[in-house]
């Protein structure tokens, strides 16, 4: 290869360098939502599940970034990491990769967007799941099934974007990931959830469901609050570049916020598990087509979304018997889905929107990608139920998972006086 070291010009070299840190800034805080997934999950569980699930996060964010810098992100865009520094800056002539490290903050966004996936199943499965089980878990989703996803609808894998664009005039529109990261995380935890099995205590031997109270409303808001901080880079930023940055985004994120949180109070009788839940209803629904719906169809779709929260995350709940933890196949499963769907709905110039979208593609493909997450799940957590196991025993159940796990609760010093 040759060394030729490569100089831009000096207009060149500072849009190049505005994009590196805008996908930088944007990659901080799609990082800092993992804070967010984690103190939403510690303010959900009981006081000892606290500890478990902030290390549980931590470190499912390091092993998905492991996994994806090795194997996930050659599966879905081809590329690598394996030369050496020179050529992965782009500082050499012919180097694949571009300039001043854009394409190294590239995979850092795109790592987080992946780590998601783990952070949202962690919160359907608390409080009762091995811990180092669900870490193997990990691996396998973000390092396979996710990539697969990921490289079929936003890089153009396997012809089936290709297919909906000559079926339908336009392929699957995902700006922001409701169906891709949302939808595919929390259809993926439904089977987790369903696998391990209830919560024991959660439900009498008649079937009727028992109150299990969360730990801390406080830590429970301050999750929603960095969640919806960092949503406005996870969709924002989806641009890539500041050539393509759109206020339109972040107009249509903050209205079906807002949609998300007043449908949710309202439907949800003032409960602030809902209110706050339903301010990520909305953001989850929307990112599919924040790109493209007026901001009044953005309010609407966010709207409708807290709605299914709350009215499926207590049907979930009480009628069949789906003990999942934070909420996430509704959460996540229900309003990505409704999301992706919508994108196709809102997103019409008949309603307002940019156009360039086709309702049918919009649903074939989340449907694809909804049946990818339920074939990963079987296949993971099915697998790891049979070999080894995925579920704490009642004892360890009982002492909780900061004790039995990490031998330490939340309030040590408490604890020994």
């Amino acid at each position: 290869m040759s060394q030729q070291i490569t100089s831009l010009d000096p207009v060149s070299s500072l849009a190049n360098g505005v994009d590196v840190f805008f996908l930088l800034m944007g990659a901080i805080l799609v990082f800092a939502m993992h804070g967010g997934f984690a103190f939403l999950e510690v303010g959900t569980v009981r006081h000892k599940n606290q500890v478990n699930a902030l290390v549980k996060i931590m470190v499912d964010f390091a092993i998905s970034t492991l996994i994806y810098f090795s194997l996930g992100y050659y599966i879905s865009y081809g590329g690598h990491f394996f030369a050496d520094a020179a050529t992965l800056s782009g500082t050499v002539g012919d180097s694949a990769y571009a300039p001043q490290g854009l394409s190294l903050v590239k995979f850092f966004f795109l790592a987080t967007f992946a780590a998601a996936i783990p952070a949202i199943i962690s919160g359907g499965i608390a409080e009762r799941a091995k811990f180092w089980t669900q870490i193997v878990a990990t691996a396998s989703i973000v390092g396979l099934f996710y990539p697969l996803v990921e490289g079929m609808f936003w890089n153009g894998n396997y012809g089936v974007q290709a297919w909906l664009a000559e079926q339908f005039n336009h392929g699957f529109h995902d700006f922001a990931g409701s169906a891709i990261v949302h939808a595919f995380g929390g259809w993926l935890a439904l089977v987790a959830v369903i696998l391990l099995g209830a919560r024991h205590g959660r439900y009498t031997k008649s079937g009727q469901m028992k109150g299990i109270l969360p730990s801390s409303i406080p830590w429970l808001a301050l999750g929603s609050w960095l969640l919806c901080i960092g949503w406005f880079g996870f969709n924002v930023i989806s641009a890539a570049s500041t050539a393509d940055i759109s206020g339109l985004v972040a107009m249509n994120s903050l209205m079906a916020m807002v949609g998300g949180i007043l449908s949710a109070l309202v439907i949800g009788r003032n409960d602030p598990g809902f209110t706050h839940n339903g301010a990520l209803a909305g953001l989850v629904a929307v990112c599919a087509g924040s790109d493209i719906m007026h901001p009044i169809g953005a309010l609407l779709v966010g709207g409708i979304a807290g709605v299914i929260f709350v009215s499926m995350f207590n049907f979930s709940q009480s009628k069949l018997k789906i003990d999942d933890v934070l909420g996430v196949w509704p959460l996540h499963g229900l309003c990505g889905l409704w999301g992706s769907i919508a994108a196709g709905i809102f997103g019409l110039e008949a309603l307002g929107g940019l156009g360039g979208v086709s309702f049918w593609a919009q649903l074939i493909g989340s449907l694809i990608i909804i049946s990818m997450a339920l074939i990963a799940g079987l296949i993971t957590y099915g697998s790891l139920k049979k070999l080894v196991g995925i579920r704490l025993s009642e004892e360890q159940e009982y002492h909780g998972a900061d004790l039995t796990i990490h031998k330490i609760s939340a309030t040590p010093e408490s604890d020994i006086v």
